[in-house]
């Protein structure tokens, strides 16, 4: 068989899922309503990739995809090739979910530009499932439904949408059992990924694209998902998907190939078509080899997985030399590919189609339009982060046990407070650690943004809710139950164990403090975590930070004392601020000599005695260079809550300008 042999006289004799033979099988969309044509025309994508270190950097610009054109028509369209292919980023520009720096070519959808907010309107399942699995499947649809669905879409209408997509992805048997966590377990692998699925199908969407959408799933699970995207394929829609190294079961199911290497277009046609290709060009499949891993292996340069003619001369090597110089292998199939009839045809059906006015990627890459107003989108989000903290109630009940027994241990080491020079150590003593705990325990809310990364990422780049939104609820979800409540529970332990200041005002502004304390920590570990995608860095950064605002909280040495080029550092101690407020709080008004003279207040066994400096709180205060006035008291909370607004302002607008494509 020549390479340039018309293809639609191709046929071959494996059957498909259904028996019957793939040369005379239907359209695809004939089982279904009209769907969606999408063709790409002469994509081209650089990267800038940076090499060395620091001062030593240098930009390097990586060729991921060269000249790639193609069309997919409503059926199963998979995008295959080894590691590195440019398969994935092949998927994310077609569904405009890629930066579009470096981008250049035409998308068209039914022949007309794709619309500014195309990945908001079509659906796009990624390779890690991005689902709540605190909630049950329903739950996720249900929000899905809220939050895509407009308003004008009656409740009961969405609920009846929700109904429709469990039976027919077949979650009827665990629609109201949770997903599942690292914590508890949910369900399967595959039933997972068909939540996944459902999530995306709230729209109807007429083109859905996946990534790897087998990855993570046994042959059987995998099997089964492949063959619901078929029966989705035959109603009419436009599936797009990569896909590695599928097994024979799921290659056969295929109504359309395009072979990736290096970026370049090795095979774009029909899948069942795609053995002849090769063994046109001179490569043919051993008889129980999978086609999949035959082009593979073909792609790579194995020469023990090809048997057969070699025709026009296959490559068994990775290189061959030619007149223009070295030419890798995937460049020689590539040459090949564009020499043949499938290439030809190809090319004819996309100059058919009229280009008219490109639109700049930037106007597509970067719309985003939401269905849902501001406050109908925070009253979902809200909701769902409070079930999704009722649902994991590990960490926040850990957190509270462990703040009522840190509580009672401390109360016991202190208890009793006498107003002497001792009573004085240990009463600084306290409050420095009360004011410690309050900005170490907040290391946990970093969290609350680095675990549902990818979780956030996909939901706002597909149009669920705005930022502002996630950053709301986030907060009211943290600051509220899992800042406040432990700084109740421990000034009610502390104080009356410790025999601190018995007045009211003392005891709630002790309590105030503390909360300050720990939004202000709590906020300063977002604006560090936003953006991060490891949590140990984040951590790592907090825990440095904190120690050297430790240094500075006036326990450890005499603010007075520092040098005064470095005296300012003070300033961005969150521990100094609510140390320095407890100690007014607390010292002012109290008298520690008694009825004793200034002399020998302290001493003990053979030890002589001391001259204790100071009898009253004012006096240790001026001391410490601290003003004991009313006006210093709440000069501190009012320092904590603009560091915390600061802090709050940083973290959301690292969540604004976070890179939100790969």
């Amino acid at each position: 068989m020549a390479a340039g042999q018309p293809h639609l006289s191709i046929q071959l004799s494996d059957p498909d899922a259904n028996g019957i033979p793939s040369g005379k099988r239907s359209p695809p969309d004939s089982a279904g309503r009209e769907g969606s044509v999408l063709t790409f025309h002469n994509i081209c994508y650089h990267v800038e990739m940076k090499t060395g270190f620091l001062c030593c950097k240098k930009t390097a610009e990586k060729e991921v995809l060269r000249d790639v054109s193609g069309i997919m028509r409503p059926g199963l369209n998979a995008i295959l090739g080894p590691t590195g292919s440019g398969k994935s980023s092949l998927l994310d520009i077609l569904a405009a979910r890629k930066d579009p720096r470096g981008l250049s070519g035409d998308i068209l959808i039914n022949g007309a530009p794709q619309p500014a907010n195309f990945k908001c309107t079509s659906g796009y399942v990624v390779q890690d499932d991005v689902v709540m699995g605190t909630l049950t499947v329903r739950e996720n649809l249900k929000f899905s439904a809220a939050l895509r669905l407009p308003r004008t879409v009656k409740e009961h209408e969405k609920n009846e949408r929700v109904d429709q997509i469990i039976k027919e992805l077949g979650l009827s048997q665990v629609a109201d059992s949770k997903v599942g966590t690292q914590f508890t377990r949910g369900v399967s692998g595959g039933e997972r990924k068909r939540t996944n699925i459902g999530m995306e199908l709230i729209t109807d969407p007429a083109i859905l694209f996946l990534d790897e959408p087998t990855t993570g799933l046994d042959a059987s699970t995998a099997n089964a998902v492949l063959l619901l995207l078929k029966r989705m394929a035959k109603q009419g829609k436009t599936i797009i998907f990569s896909i590695h190294q599928p097994r024979y079961s799921i290659f056969r199911l295929f109504d359309n190939l395009t072979l990736l290497a290096a970026g370049r277009v090795l095979y774009h046609g029909p899948a069942q078509q795609a053995l002849c290709y090769f063994q046109a060009i001179g490569y043919q499949c051993e008889p129980y080899n999978n086609p999949a891993d035959f082009f593979l292996d073909v792609i790579n340069g194995d020469s023990t997985a090809v048997a057969g003619s070699k025709a026009d001369g296959p490559d068994t090597g990775s290189t061959e030399r030619s007149k223009e110089g070295e030419k890798t292998l995937a460049e020689n199939l590539a040459e090949k590919y564009s020499n043949s009839a499938y290439y030809q045809e190809t090319k004819a059906a996309l100059e058919s189609i009229p280009l008219g006015k490109r639109k700049k990627p930037k106007a597509v890459f970067r719309q985003i339009t939401y269905a849902n107003p501001f406050f109908h989108q925070l009253k979902w989000v809200s909701r769902r982060t409070f079930k999704n903290l009722l649902g994991n109630p590990q960490a926040s009940i850990a957190q509270l046990c462990v703040t009522a027994f840190l509580g009672l241990v401390v109360g016991c080491i202190f208890f009793g407070l006498k107003e002497d020079f001792t009573g004085l150590q240990n009463r600084v003593g306290a409050l420095f650690f009360l004011t410690t705990n309050q900005c170490f325990s907040s290391i946990s809310a970093i969290e609350l943004f680095v675990v549902e990364k990818k979780i956030f990422l996909h939901e706002y780049i597909s149009g669920y809710y705005r930022t502002s939104v996630y950053f709301i609820s986030k907060l009211m979800a943290d600051l509220i139950p899992m800042r406040t409540m432990p700084s109740i529970i421990f000034t009610c332990i502390i104080y009356f164990m410790l025999g601190l200041k018995p007045t009211g005002e003392a005891f709630f502004t002790m309590m105030f403090t503390l909360m300050m304390v720990s939004y202000t920590a709590t906020s300063m570990a977002l604006a560090i975590a936003a953006g991060q995608s490891v949590v140990s860095v984040a951590n790592l950064l907090m825990t440095i930070t904190f120690v050297f605002m430790i240094i500075f909280s006036g326990l450890l040495v005499n603010l007075t004392s520092i040098m005064s080029w470095l005296s300012w550092l003070k300033y961005f101690s969150i521990p100094r601020y609510g140390m320095t407020a407890l100690q007014i709080n607390e010292l002012t008004g109290l008298n520690f000599c008694g009825s004793s003279n200034r002399t020998g207040v302290v001493s003990g066994g053979n030890y002589p005695q001391i001259s204790q400096p100071w009898c009253t709180g004012e006096e240790y205060l001026k001391n410490q260079g601290i003003d004991a006035s009313s006006w210093g008291l709440w000069q501190n909370h009012l320092a904590l809550a603009c560091m915390t607004l600061l802090f709050l302002a940083i973290a959301y607008l690292k969540l604004h300008l976070m890179k939100k494509f790969s």
